[in-house]
């Protein structure tokens, strides 16, 4: 039998999108996953839309306190059952081979991080960037000066690294989990298939460009213990990656 997937999904205030995900989870080839959805008090009909389907694959819990994205991500990591993590935001979309694939090279590969190539899309799931492609091994040194994993395309073996928490504090939560997971394995290596779509919404909290150096120099100087000067460099990099890769200018 096939080694169980834990699917880890936050949720707020998603009824807009929730269903197109969830259809993408159903319609996945590979069967034998359980879908740990947290939802993080939705003020919207998120939870009802979510009830509405029986498969009981689907594990919904809603907390009693809204504690923000990197909370309820714990939530569901810390009920997750499976050899094989995998991330999948309530607004994001799986090509139905996503989780066969994914598995399969990492069983070939020996693999205990993989991550694919994903489409950029608007709110209707058009793409309005390149596909961002999986073009290179990642190691620790190079995700400091820009995160090329993202939740949506990206998946670890906890047999053989365990799982990784995501900090509370940061509003670069992901970066910081992935960071951490990176100083304890030697790389992660990609799948160069377009197998998953990315929301890019406007009015999303990773869209929100006011405070943003400022909570990535936080990644250094606070998570990473790094120096002033360091934490400062890396930030510039980061900066400058990031322009490069979500300006139309590059794409």
């Amino acid at each position: 039998m096939k080694d169980l997937v834990s699917i880890i999904t936050p949720c707020y205030n998603s009824a807009e999108f929730i269903e197109e995900t969830i259809q993408s989870v159903l319609n996945q080839t590979y069967e034998n996953w359980e879908w740990l959805i947290t939802d993080d008090l939705s003020k919207d009909n998120t939870v009802e839309i979510i009830r509405k389907y029986s498969d009981p694959r689907i594990k919904l819990q809603v907390l009693e306190k809204n504690g923000g994205a990197g909370n309820a991500r714990n939530n569901s990591l810390k009920r997750a059952q499976g050899r094989y993590i995998a991330f999948l935001d309530s607004d994001d979309y799986w090509y139905p081979e996503y989780l066969e694939t994914m598995t399969d090279y990492m069983r070939e590969n020996n693999a205990e991080l993989v991550y694919c190539n994903y489409s950029r899309c608007n709110e209707h799931l058009q793409p309005i960037l390149k596909d961002f492609l999986a073009d290179k091994v990642v190691t620790f040194s190079n995700l400091l000066k820009t995160c090329r994993l993202a939740p949506v395309s990206t998946m670890y073996d906890t047999k053989r690294v365990g799982k990784f928490l995501f900090p509370v504090k940061s509003k670069r939560e992901d970066h910081v989990m992935w960071l951490n997971l990176l100083k304890e394995i030697p790389e992660g290596v990609p799948v160069k298939q377009t197998l998953a779509k990315y929301r890019m919404r406007e009015n999303s909290v990773s869209r929100k460009k006011k405070n943003i150096i400022k909570d990535q120099y936080l990644v250094y100087k606070d998570f990473m213990g790094f120096s002033t000067v360091k934490s400062l460099y890396y930030t510039a990099n980061w900066a400058l990656n990031g322009f490069m890769k979500y300006s139309k200018i590059f794409n």
